[in-house]
């Protein structure tokens, strides 16, 4: 064995700063679009409506809360609400190529390997828990079927978008491309932390591997309709999707759930209570009502 690289401690302030660098970026990154827009938000601000963002799709299923929360950020933040739809429409126009581009060749180097060393943990693990499978299936057409009859709220915010296109045309080229470097740490960030807790491993798993896993579970949680995939998720981190982690695989998924989903619901959550109010955040929750900011 090749002893771990990070102790717990080393790897725990791994975690808080790859999170930091995380809101940080995520900030900088909106920041520059609306900025582009002609709208100018402060750091406080950008970090505030992304925590509304990441708390909100954390707790709802197929992440439908999310731009919602993040919109209802803006709006508090006096941007108007068609500069703030084509913000977010530009930035993922911004940022998914750059995604693209950096899993293409690890998972081109990797996946294979990847898919060598999980594959057979995986298969055995649904062959024991066949049971557990059946109900997070029946679990994921439950939350889908919730989140298609709260999906009013995208109907009713779209209203903005008749005047979305004098925006549209405003944005340079030049802030769109600034941001790529920002998404790119965003990325790194957000995988780097599974790599920096499998390092406290007496024996971790090869890095490319765990590269291709950390990415495979962060990134499915955006088509699982169960919130932050529960279930799903968990479900092939324990089976192996991250390759051998030993009898410590419990703990590291609790680990792992904190920095990746955790501490934006409770940053989040914190922050939204005290802008709207728990009885205005229930309504958004249980009826899919966008929250306005207390007075």
């Amino acid at each position: 064995m090749s002893g771990p690289v990070l102790t717990m401690a080393e790897a725990h302030l791994a975690c808080a700063a790859l999170v930091a660098t995380d809101l940080v970026v995520r900030a900088w990154r909106i920041q520059l679009i609306l900025s582009g827009l002609g709208q100018r938000i402060s750091f406080g601000q950008a970090i505030t409506l992304n925590s509304f963002g990441d708390a909100a799709s954390a707790l709802t299923p197929l992440r439908f809360g999310g731009e919602p929360a993040r919109l209802g950020g803006m709006l508090r933040a006096d941007v108007p609400a068609a500069a703030a739809f084509v913000a977010i429409g530009l930035e993922v126009l911004a940022s998914w190529p750059v995604v693209v581009a950096i899993a293409l060749p690890v998972a081109w180097a990797y996946a294979p390997e990847w898919w060598r060393s999980a594959s057979p943990a995986l298969a055995a693990a649904a062959r024991e828990s066949w049971h557990w499978i059946a109900l997070i299936a029946v679990a994921s057409v439950a939350a889908w079927l919730v989140a298609r009859r709260v999906a009013r709220t995208g109907r009713r915010l779209g209203r903005p978008l008749r005047r979305a296109a004098v925006y549209w045309r405003r944005m340079p080229v030049g802030r769109l491309l600034l941001t790529v470097p920002l998404t790119a740490l965003n990325l790194v960030a957000r995988t780097g932390v599974l790599v920096a807790l499998a390092l406290t491993l007496p024996d971790p798993p090869a890095l490319g591997p765990l590269l291709v896993g950390s990415f495979a579970l962060l990134y499915a949680q955006l088509v699982l309709p169960t919130p932050s995939g529960a279930g799903a998720v968990d479900f092939s981190f324990l089976g192996g999707a991250a390759g051998h982690l030993g009898p410590r695989d419990a703990a590291l998924l609790l680990a792992w759930r904190f920095y990746t989903n955790g501490i934006g619901v409770l940053v989040g959550g914190s922050l939204a209570v005290r802008a709207y109010g728990w009885p205005a955040l229930r309504a958004f929750v249980i009826r899919g009502e966008a929250p306005s900011p207390r007075a």
